[in-house]
């Protein structure tokens, strides 16, 4: 009898690979966040042994072991069977070996997945559909749920019949599996006939459709979707397994506002560890920003598959193509080289930002000293945003605060869950109604002004005529700030170089960690930046970067001492 292999030690040997890889020579930023969260995740579980999470390598094992046993549906292969590369069985192991306990005991056999939901998104050509379909065929048979609705879904019927498709030449060509599991291939099911389970394709137009409860949701493709229809139905449906499983597989497209954009936002805020979405997987292979699309080393990051079936040649060839024609380049990008066109790239670096957090540090430790305020009052029906700066000697001091309407956080809490995780621990201010009162804003202020020697107090042109007409003829000094490049860029250039210096001091605020993250910039010609959101719409605020940027402006138009025009722009070389 062959020795069986050890999956979960080949996904730890991956894992440790791409951690090692700290100057990103053959792995993306993404997948290194990806592998250190799975690292930290489990040491937690030997530091916390409250923590209702627990990694099960029996779990991890079978998922590879099944997958391995069927039969390639389509091509030429060194073995009739899959042979799983490291990088899928890191992405199995850890989606399928991490358990979520029930009871105070672990019960394997008994607890759910951590993971209900999993974002991988990769360059094409390296075997989507074979391990989507791969794991269609396990959740149907050997997960021991009653009835497992397993629904490959997409945009168009063709689409959906991708992974639908491979899963029947997988059942036709593996008797073994047929009689183990009473598993069929039909035309349009796949039922198993040992549990009532079934396997069906389903299309945007059949997804208003009554009777959906997958135990697991593959939407292939997930940026092709122009509309959320689809994921919103399938993802609503899930409600009533105790067990269920979305999976979404894509690679990079053009839309920057739809639905697969939302959930590759929410994945980096995961892994930058800006929100900690215990339940949702992620890992996106594509390029880092430096990267030059065009040089053959840095291929393998978006193509973990490169030298299998994601072929060199091929590469080569269409890159070739792609130097010589604006059509051609494009696809190469967005299809080979897994990078997002369209899409702005996010201004604050994470890592330094956690780097500026100071432990213990409290405001009033500041009693009496300089300082200034920056406001941005924005909608009177989302967040709206105060922050105090302080400064002592080369190092800035910034502490915030948030206001919402407390009519709102159920509301708000739909798009952004954390909302409400949030007001429950005091980090937003919940102001009585549907609008925020600007008078508790202004309360605030004014308590500011007595503990500290505020300087100067900057507001947003919007909204906030009448609480800056009331600070000035309090004898305060209110100020109306407009949002532009000329008035903005400088103390910008100085927040980005005092957080990559690790000379922006705050106390991991997670509201202000949000907006940071949200905040992108696009640095013009003349070397001018303006921080914003990526689209005008977006959902993601950037209120407390905007109030920041303001109170150094006044910090720094107040200081003797100027910073050097070389720390905010870098020495330009000739």
């Amino acid at each position: 009898m062959a020795d069986v292999k050890d999956y979960v030690k080949i996904a730890h040997k991956y894992r440790e690979e791409v951690r090692k890889d700290k100057a990103g020579k053959r792995f993306c930023k993404w997948v290194r966040l990806a592998c250190e969260r799975d690292y930290q995740d489990h040491l937690r579980t030997k530091r916390e042994k409250d923590w209702p999470y627990y990694f099960d390598e029996w779990w991890a094992n079978d998922v590879c072991d099944f997958i391995e046993k069927l039969p390639h549906a389509e091509g030429q292969w060194d073995s009739p069977t899959i042979t799983l590369e490291p990088w899928q069985i890191f992405i199995l192991a850890t989606i399928f070996g991490w358990r979520r306990k029930l009871g105070k005991k672990r019960e394997p056999e008994k607890d759910p997945r951590r993971y209900r939901a999993a974002y991988i998104e990769v360059a094409r050509k390296n075997g989507k559909s074979a391990l989507s379909s791969g794991i269609a065929l396990y959740c149907l048979c050997c997960e021991g749920e009653n009835g497992p609705q397993i629904k490959t879904a997409a945009t168009t019927g063709d689409q959906a019949r991708i992974v639908f498709d491979v899963c029947c030449k997988m059942v036709e060509k593996t008797p073994d599996l047929q009689e183990a599991f009473g598993v069929q291939a039909m035309a349009n099911s796949i039922p198993c006939w040992q549990n009532g389970g079934h396997i069906k394709p389903i299309n945007s137009k059949a997804s208003t459709q009554d009777g959906l409860n997958p135990h697991l949701s593959i939407i292939d493709e997930l940026h092709a979707h122009d509309d959320r229809s689809l994921f919103d139905v399938l993802k609503s449906a899930q409600g009533a397994r105790k067990n269920p499983l979305a999976w979404y597989i894509t690679t990079a497209g053009y839309n920057t506002t739809g639905v697969c954009m939302e959930q590759r936002t929410l994945v980096t805020k995961i892994l930058e560890g800006v929100f900690e979405g215990a339940h949702y997987f992620g890992i996106i292979f594509t390029l880092d920003e430096k990267d030059d699309p065009f040089d053959p080393k840095v291929w393998v990051k978006a193509n973990p598959n490169y030298g299998v079936s994601a072929s060199a040649d091929k590469l080569q060839e269409e890159a070739e193509e792609a130097k010589n024609s604006p059509e051609s380049e494009g696809e190469f990008k967005t299809k080979r080289c897994n990078i997002w066109l369209n899409a702005a790239n996010t201004w604050l670096n994470m890592a330094q930002w956690d780097a500026c957090k100071q432990d213990g540090l409290n405001i009033e430790e500041f009693n009496g000293q300089e300082a200034w305020i920056g406001c941005d009052l924005a909608d009177k029906n989302d967040i709206a945003a105060t922050k105090i700066l302080f400064r002592d000697k080369d190092v800035f001091y910034h502490f915030s605060r948030f206001y919402l309407p407390k009519d709102l956080v159920d509301q708000c809490a739909q798009k952004h869950p954390e909302y409400k995780v949030w007001a429950n621990k005091g980090y937003l201010t919940l102001t009585d109604g549907d609008f925020i009162d600007y008078n508790v804003i202004e309360k605030d202020i004014r308590e500011w002004c007595e503990k500290f020697t505020v300087k100067a107090i900057a507001f947003d042109q919007y909204g906030s005529g009448q609480i800056a007409s009331n600070l000035t003829e309090s004898g305060l000094p209110a100020i109306i700030m407009y949002k532009n490049a000329k008035n903005f860029s400088d103390p910008a250039k100085i927040l980005e170089n005092r957080v990559q210096r690790g000379k922006m001091r705050h106390d991991g605020d997670p509201v202000m960690k949000w907006m940071a993250s949200n905040a992108v910039v696009t640095r013009k010609v003349d070397g001018s930046i303006l921080p914003k959101k990526e689209t005008p719409n977006s959902i993601n605020k950037i209120d407390g970067i905007d109030a920041l940027i303001m109170a150094i402006s006044q910090a720094v138009l107040a200081s003797d001492e100027k910073e050097s025009v070389y720390e905010m722009r870098g020495i330009i070389s000739f």
